[in-house]
């Protein structure tokens, strides 16, 4: 989410309150102040940040139960309120519910910019004949198709179970689409009109011919030209702007946990998960990292851990190396834990969209062994039959192993398994902004590796691919990203800089781990037609 939408040159300001002259029931959604943030070397400063959404105070009902204190007169209001914020130039991994004692109201209030007015819309922009009721149409049916692809709570494949019943989303009014003033009048009249195309009849125009429309007439989106969007563009755009999602209801949905126990870990939730309603706004909830079982209070948890036999996840171990380990599991045969897995991962990834039914995939989880247990690291989940040769669906690290290079580790095996199979593969889009980052980093370490490798010097693009399993056009972005294809005697050929070279050689130094083949015992799994009958 971009914090700062782009606005016309001529647009209006926001209307801006002085501090000081308005209280806290003045705040509602939409608004932004400046609020009090916990810095990480111990100082508190004060933010910006916008308003998504507005609650009461919740009460932990798992809590024990204390004696109440006794307040003296009634409870002030920003003691009563949390707020959902959105902090100013942050990724939205960073939105947090905060107290009303933390609102600075002694600075200025920043209402949401209003609207253009009407007189100023421009009938010159669009074009002859019913093409904007064309493109309005073309609107309202990709709208439908969304709609009717995105999970609801009314289907039993949004549920993460039978029993469970989500977690209440409020989407705030100021992530809502914001449609401009002719957009609306275009699509008033359409609705005055009728709906007879709707329905599927033809547009006839006056003369009685068929009036057709050439789809492909659309503008194209004009993307920046790679040599001139640097790296450090690319980071800062994806540090402020968040992960990509496929469906603006991922974007808008509020983030019901606040931290969660792994374990020894204890990490802060980054996006929403449809744990089930009850179990939302908990100060922690605890998650056992074995059979990733998830409960409200340390009491429950306590009682299970004495009761859990679970010191691995429930798959065969196909990889052994040191204190590294992968297992793969069958979503099919088990149901409960690959559910728990895709809820807990839900909390971190917000470019996918959570299912119920988790029988069309394989998991493959990464742990780490010592005298407790096998503990998870991450994992990745990967279609039992994919029709675009995708090798990964969904691929995580939990934060608290993230920074130790196993990310990186996950890919690599995703690739070892994809060169078992004999196939090429790559990861299904879009790709979350730290998943892009690691990927392209991975592709280019590979690539480069396997040209200096090379003894003749000489490899075509299929050669790269077949050595590497990764697909043509992975190879062919990764190439043209890192400008290695140069023209030379009215041939292309890839050329290797010295600042390709220098900076291939730092992420050698600093890579730790690798994936050794011979460790691999796996051969690639067989389903029958009636194995891949899922659901029926």
């Amino acid at each position: 989410m971009v914090s700062a939408t782009p606005v016309a040159e001529d647009a209006p300001p926001p209307p801006v309150t002085p501090g000081g002259t308005y209280s806290i029931q003045t705040v509602s959604v939409g608004c932004k102040l400046y609020i009090r943030r916990p810095s990480p070397d111990g100082t508190v400063e004060e933010r910006l940040a916008e308003i998504l959404s507005i609650r009461d105070k919740p009460v932990n009902a798992y809590a024990p139960k204390s004696k109440p204190i006794k307040e003296e007169g009634p409870p002030k209001p920003e003691d009563q309120w949390e707020y959902f914020v959105h902090w100013e130039h942050f990724n939205k991994r960073l939105d947090e519910w905060v107290s009303g004692s933390r609102l600075v109201l002694s600075r200025d209030l920043e209402w949401p910019r209003p609207k253009a007015p009407a007189g100023k819309k421009n009938s010159t922009a669009k074009a002859p004949g019913k093409a904007p009721r064309t493109q309005n149409l073309l609107k309202k049916a990709t709208s439908n198709a969304a709609k009717a692809a995105s999970p609801t709570p009314g289907t039993p494949t949004s549920a993460p179970s039978a029993d469970y019943d989500h977690s209440p989303s409020p989407i705030p009014a100021s992530l809502k689409r914001k449609v401009p003033h002719d957009e609306e009048e275009e699509e008033e009249e359409e609705d005055a009109e009728g709906d007879a195309d709707a329905e599927g009849e033809m547009d006839v125009d006056g003369d009685g011919d068929m009036q057709t429309f050439d789809l492909s007439l659309q503008e194209p989106i004009q993307e920046p030209p790679l040599a001139s969007f640097s790296k450090e563009q690319e980071i800062e755009k994806l540090r402020t702007s968040g992960s990509m999602t496929q469906s603006i209801s991922e974007i808008a949905r509020v983030k019901n946990l606040n931290r969660l126990q792994i374990g020894k870990h204890e990490v802060d939730a980054w996006y929403f998960s449809p744990y089930p309603k009850e179990y939302a706004h908990l100060p922690v909830l605890y998650i056992c990292e074995f059979c990733l079982s998830f409960f409200p209070s340390t009491y429950m948890f306590s009682r299970h851990r004495q009761r859990c036999s679970m010191l691995h996840p429930p798959g065969n171990e196909i990889y052994r190396h040191e204190d590294i380990s992968f297992y793969e599991i069958d979503g099919k045969r088990q149901l409960t834990w690959c559910r728990n897995l895709s809820l807990l991962s839900k909390c971190f990834l917000d470019h996918k969209t959570l299912y119920y039914d988790v029988t069309p995939f394989l998991y493959y989880v990464m742990v780490k062994r010592d005298s407790a247990g096998c503990h998870v690291i991450g994992y990745f989940s990967k279609e039992k039959e994919s029709a675009e040769n995708y090798n990964v669906a969904c691929i995580l690290t939990l934060p608290q192993h993230q920074r130790h290079g196993y990310g990186k580790l996950l890919i690599e095996f995703s690739y070892e398994l994809s060169k078992k199979e004999g196939k090429l593969g790559s990861p299904e889009k879009p790709l979350s902004d730290l998943g892009l980052l690691g990927y392209r980093a991975y592709w280019a370490e590979t690539i480069i590796d396997l040209l200096l490798n090379t003894p003749d010097g000489e490899l075509s693009i299929d050669d790269i691919a077949q050595k590497t399993s990764i697909t043509h056009a992975d190879v062919m972005n990764t190439c043209t990203t890192l400008q290695l294809f140069k023209h030379y005697k009215g041939q292309h050929i890839i050329c290797l800089n010295n600042a390709v070279l220098e900076k291939h050689q730092k992420s050698k130094n600093k890579r730790r781990r690798r994936i050794h083949p011979e460790c691999l015992k796996w051969k690639p799994p067989v389903f029958t037609r009636d194995q891949l009958r899922f659901g029926f």
